[in-house]
């Protein structure tokens, strides 16, 4: 309003407009001049140049504001401001912990089908070889199968299930879900602060849970060498997520603290 009211007082205005009148008389026909002359037309003049800077006054209003009075906060964001928006946040990620726990054992699973082949295969070299007869067909002896034996058939049936839970597949597809539900609700949960407080707390959730963040994105960054057979990569990826269920267990709660200020400072909906 006082950008308006400021508006409507500067001078150049209305000598713009004088100028304007006196060089269109002096050019116009007597018919013209004489509708300029008369007060319904200035009257008419007068409103334009009061719309016209109500106009003007309504663009710059944005730029002649403080920086403070654009900050978020004073329900101009209606319901993003309430109650039900700012606990998606905190529900979504209590589901993404218990899922990060599910993605952690489907990994191990897959992990135990690769490693099984190897202790297989380690195995069969203490089997000693079956004896021959001189021109190389093998002597049928009836004795009962060595422990090393039992052990590789133990073994081989264990693979042949662990191969019909699918867990490489399914432990990718979970490592995406969470990655991508993850990273989306890790700004989210910034965005839904700004909305309620108008701005941003520096502490240890917030610091946890960008280093959560960075940690879902290096491990997911592993993947190619991985599927390259690098067992370095490998290693550091369960590093990795070992590590980012460390900080979100010590993330749980901080998180919590924030939720009962929630409730304490927000209403429904």
């Amino acid at each position: 309003m006082a950008a308006t009211l400021t508006l409507l007082k500067l001078p150049s205005v209305h000598n713009h407009y004088d100028c304007s009148i006196r060089r269109g008389r002096q050019s116009s026909v007597p018919a013209i001049s004489a509708r300029l002359d008369s007060p319904k037309s200035k009257e008419s003049c007068n409103n334009v140049i009061q719309q016209a800077s109500v106009s003007l006054s309504a663009v710059a209003l944005p730029f002649l504001l403080r920086p403070q009075d654009a900050l978020a906060v004073g329900g101009e964001f209606g319901i993003l401001e309430g109650r039900t928006f700012a606990l998606i946040h905190p529900i979504v990620l209590g589901g993404l912990f218990f899922y990060t726990l599910w993605a952690g054992y489907l990994g191990w699973q897959w992990r135990r089908v690769r490693t099984i082949q190897n202790e297989i295969n380690d195995l069969k070299k203490q089997v000693k070889p079956a004896p021959v007869t001189p021109d190389g067909n093998p002597v049928e002896v009836e004795a009962a199968p060595s422990p090393v034996q039992v052990k590789i058939q133990q073994l081989t049936e264990e693979r042949k299930e662990l191969l019909k839970g699918s867990y490489r597949e399914r432990h990718f597809n979970a490592g995406s879900i969470l990655l991508a539900f993850g990273v989306l609700e890790a700004v989210g949960g910034g965005v839904n602060t700004w909305l309620r407080t108008g701005k941003l707390f520096p502490g240890p959730h917030l610091f946890a849970g960008a280093g959560i963040t960075v940690l879902w994105a290096l491990a997911a960054a592993l993947v190619p060498p991985m599927q390259r057979g690098s067992e370095t990569a490998r290693n550091l990826h369960i590093a990795l997520n070992a590590l980012n269920v460390i900080l979100f267990v010590w993330q749980i709660p901080t998180g919590l603290d924030i939720v009962f200020k929630v409730f304490e400072f927000t209403k429904w909906p």
